[in-house]
């Protein structure tokens, strides 16, 4: 496909980056001649230089053969005007990043009379994402799939737990819970395990099951899953304001530490029933006394990315709080996972997989589509959802009789909302969605997953 990307920062260079690596034929526009440079000479990839709300900007960049305009710069006004253009030049797909929260409430009437395909807030995927880690704390990560029916849950195997030296088929027997593991990290290695995998202490393992059963998992195993009541969130930005929004309704109690005053004020005005304070959040006597040994969870979402993981390690050696960090970096994310954060959000690439799961979703060509994906472990192993379609070549066959690619597992069937946990003798009908876990990173259909 042919796609243009116009604002090359943190977003955009993500992007670039993923779509690139799928074989797309990637334009990128930037008003920054020093940052479409070094996108051009990192990867195989077009670059212009100028303002990608100007028609003839956009007719240089090929706009009439584009199947896809992405805008991502930093204002969302220039990123629908963007998108507005390339639609009467090109009537292409288009994607807007629209952030500020007056915007929010209106999307539904912008997407419309902008004729948008999507618009992704990454500030409000983040706050979404934290939002679940809030109420299912013992996870790392939670992604939903089949409209909330399903999750991948990943969680660390802690020492001493009885699933150390546990093979993978022993599980379901011994605990009498209907969960599947599907991807187990070891160091900086990721596995799709077989039945005779052993777990280890330390392990992260992502595993998929209903909310009930994981419930249920979590409690046969002796981790505590008791809902946070109390949150500390240090920087009042957009995502802490989104989250606060989300959780109004929640029994949790929120302290908000921003050190610029006007934006205290504005806070306080917003968010009537959250506390908030004005003040340094590096300043660990602040966070002492207010309460952050008796917090129960944490949340750096500061600006940098270093201020982030330093109070995240503070207050771990202060506290028991489940850990959130916030951390837009990717470059370093191998020595990131190995500290002690608990749960590392990146804004970016939540965006990253929103819009590469449209993009493949446009791809699909046998009646098989992209309904979600997630990145499990980036770069590495990814989970897909997909709606079954009437040319699917593998409708009727038992999945013992197919023959799949290594590296690949069909977690999930659901049938209707009925879910079923994929046995040898289960076959994928017509109409179901199912969720294919893998390794082999960039499944566009699901024909794909046959060798």
């Amino acid at each position: 496909m042919k796609i243009i990307i116009v604002g090359c920062g943190k977003v955009g260079m993500t992007l670039v980056e993923e779509l690139d690596n799928e074989g797309h034929d990637i334009t990128v526009i930037d008003q920054d001649s020093v940052v479409v440079d070094k996108v051009t000479q990192s990867l195989d990839v077009m670059g212009m230089v100028g303002n990608g709300a100007v028609y003839q900007v956009q007719m240089d960049a090929g706009i009439q053969d584009a199947d896809l305009l992405i805008a991502t710069t930093t204002s969302d006004e220039l990123n629908m005007l963007c998108c507005l253009i390339a639609k009467k030049a090109g009537n292409c797909h288009t994607i807007a990043r629209i952030r500020k929260p007056e915007y929010s409430a209106e999307i539904n009437y912008l997407r419309e009379e902008l004729n948008l395909s999507m618009s992704i807030n990454p500030d409000f995927a983040a706050a979404m994402e934290i939002s679940r880690l809030l109420k299912f704390p013992s996870a790392i990560k939670i992604d939903t799939f089949a409209k909330g029916r399903v999750e991948i849950m990943k969680f660390q195997i802690p020492a001493g737990s009885m699933l150390h030296d546990l093979k993978v088929l022993e599980v379901n027997s011994r605990l009498k819970c209907d969960v599947l593991f599907c991807a187990v990290e070891r160091g900086q290695n990721v596995v799709i395990p077989n039945g005779n995998f052993v777990l280890k202490s330390g392990d992260k393992v992502s595993f998929v099951a209903s909310p009930s059963a994981s419930m249920r998992f979590f409690k046969a195993v002796g981790i505590e899953n008791n809902s946070i009541k109390s949150v500390m969130i240090i920087g009042g930005g957009r995502i802490a304001y989104y989250l606060a929004k989300m959780l109004e309704d929640a029994p949790i109690k929120l302290k908000i530490v921003e050190r610029d005053l006007e934006r205290c004020n504005q806070l306080s005005d917003e968010l009537p029933g959250v506390m908030i304070i004005h003040g340094d959040g590096s300043d660990q006597q602040l966070l002492l006394e207010e309460g952050l040994p008796q917090a129960e969870a944490f949340a750096s979402l500061t600006g940098f990315d270093e201020e982030n993981i330093i109070l995240s390690l503070y207050a771990a050696s202060q506290s028991k709080a489940k850990l959130i960090t916030k951390v837009n970096r990717t470059t370093f994310e191998s020595v990131v996972n190995d500290m002690n954060l608990g749960s590392v959000i990146y804004p970016k690439l939540l965006t990253a997989d929103i819009i590469l799961q449209y993009v493949r979703a446009m791809q699909n060509s046998l009646g098989s589509n992209v309904e979600t994906l997630y990145k499990i472990v980036a770069d590495k192993a990814e989970a897909l959802e997909f709606r079954v379609g009437e040319d699917a070549p593998m409708v009727g066959i038992p999945l013992e009789k197919l023959s799949l690619k290594p590296n690949l597992l069909v977690a999930c069937i659901n049938r209707y909302g009925r879910i079923i946990t994929p046995r040898g003798k289960d076959a994928i009908e017509i109409g179901d969605t199912v969720i294919i876990v893998t390794t082999n990173t960039g499944l566009k259909d699901l024909k794909d997953i046959l060798r």
